[in-house]
């Protein structure tokens, strides 16, 4: 048997490690701009090929004649997209390959912003206010009605990329005017204050075999656009809100129609209603290393699940590991050092540092959930002071 994995991102090795110890070939295709710079895991990947990318992304049409020319010689018997970007033109090539997985109307509901909104509308959930930017009588008329400030999101970039709080009628028509014949790949949205939330998820055959709710600290929107530093903790597991999240969550994947796979779902509580709102959802293992704080608190690896749920392709049972009990946190932050030295963060708690340039990370894990959350106060405020750098946020994607 053997899968094809996707990636225009480094992401996802220990997918492709869990791949290899299932005994399945791994072949890999990736962006041509990380031939040199990604590590990807070669002892798990059977084969690599690198494509080239127009304006940071692939074209859809030369990845499917490639995939349908590499198709010659392999039966490819999965097609898996590692990164949100990729979501859709895996769907697009399964379904013209006929290939089992996820088609392309599904994956528009974990990828389109504007078709999981309209979506989760449509059977019932809880969504701000949204409207196209489309027809400018009805953007008009929404302006008038829903009061400001408002958000203007690109419908298939991932996370915070190319979002834009906007606070007046003529601001939003001044960005309308500027994007000119690509207005129609946005929705403006009803701007709600509240506490941001995630909820990270193992599927399958449409049962939920695993779900744990977490609490972003600074919401990612405002860290993207103002250079904050990214926290967030799972919460205690028979908190109220944690329950809430997690049966809103479970309405959410129902209503969106996921077979099977991991997601990561996000969800507003508004401070001035208390309500939940759903804010957006993936059919992908979470970003930022969230992972990582899943697997610290669990045990559980959401990408080595998320590889054992698709090569299972509901044909053979699948039950994830039982996992741990116990609480972590996440703090990430750019760094105004190349390679920062963490050394001064000794707490026995910390079970993982990032390495990366200009980056400072740290994962911490205990029984005590209020012992997490101290220790993420206190790192946040010292990271602030001695590490701490900001850049612009990002309006496309980049490697």
């Amino acid at each position: 048997m053997t899968i094809l994995c996707m990636a225009s991102y480094e992401k996802g090795h220990e997918f492709l490690r869990e791949c290899k110890r299932q005994g399945w070939t791994v072949v890999l295709v990736t962006a041509e701009s990380l031939q040199h710079t990604a590590a990807w895991p070669m002892e798990a990947i059977d084969e690599i090929f690198y494509l080239p990318e127009d304006d940071g992304q692939w074209n859809p049409l030369h990845m499917r004649n490639a995939i349908c020319y590499l198709a010659r010689t392999r039966v490819f018997d999965r097609i898996v997209a590692l990164d949100d970007f990729d979501i859709e033109l895996a769907a697009m090539i399964r379904e013209y390959l006929r290939i089992p997985g996820m088609g392309e109307t599904t994956a528009r509901y974990f990828r389109d912003k504007l078709a999981m909104r309209m979506q989760a509308a449509e059977v019932g959930l809880n969504v701000p206010d949204f409207i196209h930017v489309l027809n400018h009588g009805q953007l008009a008329e929404f302006l008038r009605r829903v009061p400001a400030p408002w958000v203007l999101k690109p419908r298939s970039m991932a996370g915070s990329i190319g979002i834009r709080k906007v606070h007046t009628a003529d601001e939003f028509w001044g960005i309308v005017e500027s994007l000119g014949d690509g207005q129609s790949g946005y929705l403006l949205e009803r701007f709600v204050p509240g506490d941001i939330f995630h909820v990270d998820t193992i599927v399958y055959e449409r049962e939920i075999l695993f779900a744990i709710a977490s609490a972003y600290g600074t919401p990612p929107l405002e860290v993207a656009q103002g250079g904050g530093i990214f926290t967030t903790r799972i919460l205690e597991r028979d908190s109220e809100i944690a329950c809430r999240l997690r049966e809103e969550n479970q309405r959410v994947l129902a209503g969106l129609g996921l077979l099977r796979g991991v997601s990561h779902t996000e969800y507003i509580v508004g401070r001035e209603d208390g309500r939940v709102y759903f804010l957006e959802t993936s059919a992908r293992v979470g970003g930022a290393h969230i992972a990582d704080l899943v697997e610290a608190a669990t045990g559980i690896n959401l990408w080595a699940e998320w590889a054992k749920v698709e090569l299972a392709g509901g044909k053979a049972p699948y039950a994830p590991p039982v996992p741990r009990e116990e609480y972590a946190g996440l703090l990430v932050s750019l760094s105004r050092q190349e390679h920062p030295d963490t050394t001064p963060f000794a707490d026995p708690e910390i079970v993982w540092r990032m390495a990366m340039p200009h980056h400072v990370g740290l994962i911490v894990r205990s029984h005590n959930p209020a012992r997490v959350r101290e220790l993420l106060d206190d790192y946040a405020s010292r990271v602030e002071r001695d590490y701490h750098a900001s850049a612009p946020p990002l309006e496309k994607p980049g490697h």
